[in-house]
């Protein structure tokens, strides 16, 4: 999640991917294993049926403390922080005071007036400035945390932590704890399937992720099956999918604020949401499904039948687990409805695509 960079740090595990072969490529600033030696495909559809580890050490958590945690939050956030039960994750966003998206981010509460957010790598600068920008009025502090972090996903994950000696078992999506001192595990992720993502310490990191390895069901996920598994979900990537030119109306997302936190206001951003939801969107957050096998990439326009513009694609590829190629982008309101036909220009070449509905491949996350 985020945008490519220049200058690349490199991951505390460098070392252990390089030895498990990895391919590596620049993104948010990072160097980062994009594939293993099993490559892309096999990455992808071994997540789905078993247990992809992923190590997503680039994201940034950071720690909320303090009487005031929950009211900055709600100030920063379109979220009722203070209605968030222990352990509860939610889904929410930095908005500008235009209600454009800054970052999506989850937010954790591990204790009354204790939080975790966790942010996207690209953003992780301007997010910590943001917050700090505000944290003056609020009884609360904020510390960036230096964690490894991983995501292990697929059907298979509770039971390979398991066998690594960590209970997942008491953990619904979307809620997250604390197993050990200096931990924090969650059940949630960005592929659709079940799974869980967990910080913690270097050293620790290195052991949990040699038990793991040690399971057959397990194997390492590079960058790239993360994103054709995410764009099968149907899940944003923020600096394509979403930006601080887009707002949660237009990409179909408002699913996550609320009624009553919409209704009550208070948070940056929310007299320009309302306006925008008084307004209706103009343009929406679509599926695409390209004919044929042709790849449909981010930037490529979107015509309707008559040949006027209709929008355009902001990530596109081959869907493994769907078996055709699938992409997401916006497109005029009027033409948003699923079955509506429209051509691609991929140099100079028309292709078909018609609107789809999200995901292409249904979420199988444990609600309960």
């Amino acid at each position: 999640m985020g945008e490519t960079g220049t200058a690349n740090r490199t991951l505390p595990l460098e070392d252990m991917h390089k030895a498990a072969g990895a391919r590596f490529g620049a993104f948010a600033g990072w160097s980062m294993p994009i594939t293993y030696p099993a490559g892309v495909l096999k990455e992808h559809l071994h997540t789905r049926a078993h247990v992809g580890l992923f190590d997503i050490s680039h994201m940034r958590l950071f720690e909320v403390k303090g009487p005031g945690a929950a009211a900055f939050l709600s100030r920063l956030c379109p979220l009722d922080a203070a209605d968030l039960s222990l352990s509860q994750s939610k889904y929410t966003f930095f908005l500008t005071e235009e209600a454009c998206i800054i970052d999506d981010l989850i937010v954790t509460r591990l204790a009354d007036d204790r939080f975790i957010v966790v942010a996207n790598a690209g953003n992780a600068a301007e997010d910590e400035a943001h917050m700090r920008r505000f944290l003056g009025g609020f009884d609360c502090t904020l510390e960036p945390l230096d964690r490894v972090f991983f995501a292990i996903q697929g059907p298979e994950a509770e039971a390979a932590l398991a066998r690594a000696g960590i209970d997942g078992s008491n953990l619904a999506f979307m809620h997250g704890t604390e197993p050990q001192p200096g931990w924090f595990m969650s059940r949630s992720g960005y592929t659709g399937e079940d799974g869980f993502e967990i910080a913690l310490a270097e050293h620790d990191a290195r052991q949990l992720a040699g038990k793991l390895l040690a399971d057959e069901r397990v194997q390492w996920v590079g960058l790239a099956a993360r994103d054709s598994l995410r764009l099968e979900a149907g899940l944003c990537l923020h600096g394509q999918d979403i930006d601080k030119t887009t707002d949660p109306v237009a990409a179909g997302l408002m699913w996550a604020i609320a009624k009553p936190v919409r209704e009550k206001g208070g948070f940056i951003g929310a007299e320009a949401l309302a306006k925008k939801i008084a307004a209706g969107a103009s343009e929406k957050r679509v599926g695409l499904k390209p004919e044929g096998r042709q790849p449909v990439r981010a930037g490529t326009l979107l015509f309707a039948e008559d040949g006027s513009a209709a929008g355009g694609v902001t990530s596109g590829g081959f869907g493994p687990s769907a078996g055709h190629p699938v992409a997401m982008g916006y497109v005029r309101t009027a033409l948003a409805r699923p079955g509506t036909h429209l051509i691609a220009e991929v140099r100079g070449t028309k292709v078909p695509v018609t609107i789809s509905s999200l995901p292409f491949t249904p979420h199988r996350y444990r609600k309960g």
